[in-house]
């Protein structure tokens, strides 16, 4: 098992240094310090480009954060469907942490890991997942029905660009993870028990 501190395989993942960083990003990480307890570790990976780090945390909080038909709950439980298709440790274990913490259902998030459909969904999130999982799984296969169904079941068509955008993220953002070997930090194992 790897060392608590031990972020990617890349070198440049070896020695973090966040000091020279733009005061705006150390204020950003102080905020994740305050909130989380810590920095996840995909930020300090990208901190060695602060360019790059800067349009992750851009995208991902517009994604995530920002205002959307979605809630902040279905937001992540897109990212723990996609991320389990994709066998993504690091999201798995992250947004799990968050699923449990947002739905105050501690086990909610192994669920949506290990079987989705065997989750206590309504009609509503359950067709958002499983436009995500096809997404993830055959997006070539995509078609008019498929939206319908999610316009059936409540969603607009701003609904249907923000899952189709969180799911593209995360199935981006679960490439990196495995093709940097990107471990989760350590402490999202406990978060919301």
């Amino acid at each position: 098992m790897p060392k608590s501190d031990y972020i990617s395989s890349l070198e440049m993942n070896k020695i973090i240094k966040t000091d020279h960083l733009k005061p705006e990003t150390q204020k950003y990480f102080n905020e994740c310090k305050d909130k989380l307890g810590f920095i996840p570790n995909v930020l300090l990976a990208y901190s060695f480009d602060e360019k790059k780090l800067d349009h992750f945390m851009g995208f991902y909080n517009n994604l995530m954060l920002d205002d959307s038909g979605l809630t902040k709950l279905e937001r992540e439980m897109i990212a723990v469907v996609v991320s389990s298709y994709n066998r993504c440790h690091y999201c798995i274990v992250a947004h799990g942490a968050a699923v449990r913490h947002l739905s105050k259902d501690p086990s909610l998030g192994e669920v949506l890991v290990s079987n989705y459909k065997a989750a206590s969904l309504d009609h509503r999130q359950k067709a958002m997942l499983d436009f995500s999982w096809k997404m993830t799984d055959s997006p070539e296969s995509i078609s008019e029905d498929d939206r319908v169904k999610l316009r059936q079941s409540g969603f607009t068509d701003e609904d249907i660009w923000d899952i189709a955008a969180v799911a593209s993220f995360y199935n981006m953002s679960n490439r990196m993870a495995a093709a940097l070997d990107l471990k989760p930090n350590p402490e999202y194992h406990s978060k919301a028990r």
